[in-house]
């Protein structure tokens, strides 16, 4: 049986810095952006959540289920967290972080599936797509549910 790692061992593995260090969030966003594909942006993105997310949800769902079931329903039950936070706020049903993560779920399992890397790519153009990805996915679902 594997042991798990801490919240902070997971935070210093993703950060390269301990939880609460200085260049903890620097680190974060020059991680995932500069990722070498979509998935491994996600592996370095907010690992605070990331570690419960992974802990409760994506690690017991795999144990049962192919790995991209448990991609999808981690995006899924993060963009449900999400939506019932601004719910709260707004004091309304509010919808859309679930189907904007849901789609880039998608993007995450169809970029793993066939493989698609831009690991030979300078730091800047790996962050342009990973940011594309993100702002174009936002974008479609935003048009999807506006119309």
């Amino acid at each position: 049986m594997r042991k798990s790692a801490s919240l902070s061992e997971y935070v210093k593995k993703k950060n390269g810095v301990p939880l609460g260090a200085k260049h903890s969030l620097r680190n974060m966003l020059h991680r995932s952006f500069g990722a070498s594909s979509f998935a491994r942006f996600w592996n370095f993105w907010n690992p605070i959540w990331s570690f419960y997310l992974t802990k409760f949800v994506t690690r017991p769902t795999s144990a049962h289920a192919p790995t991209w079931f448990a991609i999808l329903l981690t995006f899924f039950i993060s963009g449900l967290f999400h939506d019932l936070v601004i719910s709260a706020f707004y004091q309304e049903i509010y919808l859309f972080f679930t189907p904007w993560f849901g789609f880039m779920s998608l993007v995450v399992v169809l970029t793993e599936k066939f493989n698609i890397s831009y690991e030979r790519h300078p730091w800047v153009i790996r962050a342009i797509v990973n940011g594309s990805f993100i702002v174009s996915s936002f974008g479609i679902v935003y048009v999807t549910m506006v119309f």
